[in-house]
């Protein structure tokens, strides 16, 4: 496998870190995110190398017992076909943007209207 391409993404700007793509020549791609603590001065230039120190501890640490086996993933509410669940999970959304998401509220327009003589 070659090394074809390196892509650095900048999260939030680049003050929550970089997401940094390795492409090899046979489609591969491997991300590692490496987020921006106060103690290290990371950025678009060194955040290639900082990846690639990431890539060669992992690569390099040993794999622990248990590892290997499939992860157990947790079933979300739409895929168990919970309809009371997903009501709860939409109310819950709604919630944090009261009142622009109901509609009965916005009954005035924003906009004055002029004096009339």
């Amino acid at each position: 496998m070659q090394l074809v391409g390196t892509q650095v993404i900048p999260a939030y700007g680049g003050k929550g870190g970089f997401t940094v793509e390795f492409v090899g020549d046979g489609g591969e791609v491997v991300s590692v995110q490496i987020r921006s603590d106060r103690g290290q001065q990371l950025n678009r230039l060194n955040a290639v190398e900082k990846a690639r120190e990431v890539m060669s501890r992992f690569a390099t640490a040993p794999i622990r017992e248990g590892d290997n086996e499939r992860p157990s993933a947790l079933r979300n509410a739409r895929s168990r076909g919970d309809e009371e669940a997903m009501e709860e999970q939409l109310d819950e959304g709604l919630e944090g943007t009261f009142p622009a998401s109901d509609p009965v509220s916005i009954t005035n327009t924003a906009i004055p209207r002029g004096s009339k003589h």
